[in-house]
């Protein structure tokens, strides 16, 4: 059974895909973007900002579903310049202190929007 997820306290999605699916005990939140809910305007120029701003959206995604931060299995950081890991990842750690979800981070040449990070994860519910 497919149940879609949608809140406010997230952007609402820039194409025709969902915010998040659960599937079964799985929810797979799709790739956030540093977008301020409600206003549209996306983050830029600041990766630490843009990264909190990705990882917000998706704990409010996480939360309509039931979740946290704490069920999520694994998640992909898509990163428009890699030089700025070690800032991503300082911000990254805030939100993952305790539990660490695997996790796979690449530099890709393009973001929709013109984005410096997109976040997406997926977390296990049972």
């Amino acid at each position: 059974m497919l149940k879609t997820i949608a809140t406010e306290k997230a952007p609402a999605a820039v194409g025709p895909y969902s915010q998040a699916i659960k599937a079964g005990g799985f929810i797979y939140v799709s790739g956030q973007l540093p977008l301020i809910p409600g206003e549209g305007v996306l983050i830029k120029d600041d990766i630490k900002k843009a990264t909190k701003q990705s990882l917000e959206n998706a704990k409010a995604i996480l939360e309509e579903a039931g979740a946290s931060f704490n069920d999520v299995v694994k998640v992909t950081v898509y990163l428009d310049d890699i030089a700025q890991f070690a800032d991503m990842n300082s911000v990254y750690s805030e939100y993952f202190v305790d539990h660490k979800p695997a996790r796979a981070a690449f530099e890709v040449a393009k973001l929709p929007l013109g984005a410096d990070v997109e976040i997406e994860m997926i977390a296990y519910v049972g």
